[in-house]
């Protein structure tokens, strides 16, 4: 009998641990700011200094040895920073599911969206994806009784544009956790200078403490390095259409947990607009 884990069944497993990791992320911030366990801004310190301090920790434990490939960068760096801090902030009011709906909805429609400016010529079917995408954001945050507040979807969608940018950026690197290490490093200039701007705001419990640490180092950290392995298993067009069960994890989960509801709205929006991605990702991947 053998005994190690076959390898199909292995990548499946760090597949779900990660999707699960990253829908965590968004029932873990709204529960912790929800109770008023922590502010915004310091879920947002917490969360990426906790996470640079565990990937480091990690690499270190491999026997990293500091190469010039292993570099970030300082622009990617601040597309971190800006989508750890909007995500928190808009989180303030979103709905877990709601909020992993817009996040996820904005990274894919800007990756697909950057190459066509980027001279990818896209098939009908994938500009009418995309579209159909947008419309399902556009129906989410469109005046209603049960629409989400707009302020906190336009930062969660500055959220997503800037994990699209971040993303794009990174695509193709041979060393991502590495990378992905030294970009949380390169955040902390920017952490701590909002730290001095947000101190006045300042409100931190033991249990608000321990939720960041664990959205950073776990969550965030530790998901990322899962992820990466896993997808040394999958193609490409597999990897994108299973983050289509992110929200849809994340929306169930603020049921189970947070005893938020699932409204129609959310569900024809989700419909609408996870459908039109994964249209414009299936089509893209054939051309």
């Amino acid at each position: 009998m053998k005994k190690y884990i076959p390898y199909r069944l292995r990548i499946g497993i760090l597949s779900v641990t990660a999707l699960m990791a990253f829908a965590s992320n968004s029932i873990i911030c709204r529960f912790a700011l929800r109770d008023g366990a922590i502010d915004a801004s310091s879920f947002s310190v917490i969360r990426l200094l906790s996470g640079a301090v565990a990937l480091w920790v990690i690499l270190v434990l491999s026997g990293y040895r500091k190469k010039p490939e292993y570099d970030g960068s300082w622009t990617s760096a601040a597309m971190l920073f800006l989508y750890a801090f909007a995500f928190s902030f808009a989180y303030i009011e979103l709905n877990a599911g709601i909020g992993a709906l817009i996040l996820f909805g904005a990274v894919q429609i800007t990756m697909i969206f950057t190459g066509t400016i980027k001279g990818e010529r896209p098939h009908p079917l994938q500009w009418g994806g995309l579209i159909l995408a947008l419309g399902g954001l556009v129906y989410l945050v469109s005046p209603g009784l049960t629409s989400p507040p707009i302020n906190s979807s336009l930062l969660m969608a500055a959220a997503g544009i800037a994990w699209g940018v971040y993303s794009l950026r990174g695509r193709g690197n041979k060393h991502p956790v590495a990378v992905t290490t030294d970009n949380f490093i390169r955040t902390i200039p920017f952490v701590f200078i909002a730290g001095l701007i947000f101190f006045p705001q300042l409100h931190l419990t033991t249990s608000g403490f321990v939720w960041a640490v664990i959205s950073g180092a776990l969550t965030s950290g530790i998901g990322y390095i899962i992820w990466y392995a896993a997808l040394r298993g999958l193609t490409s067009i597999r990897a994108a259409i299973i983050q289509l069960s992110v929200p849809v994890i994340a929306a169930f989960g603020g049921v189970m947990l947070l005893s938020e509801s699932i409204t129609f709205r959310l569900i024809l929006s989700a419909i609408l607009t996870l459908g039109g991605v994964a249209v414009a990702i299936v089509i893209k991947q054939k051309n």
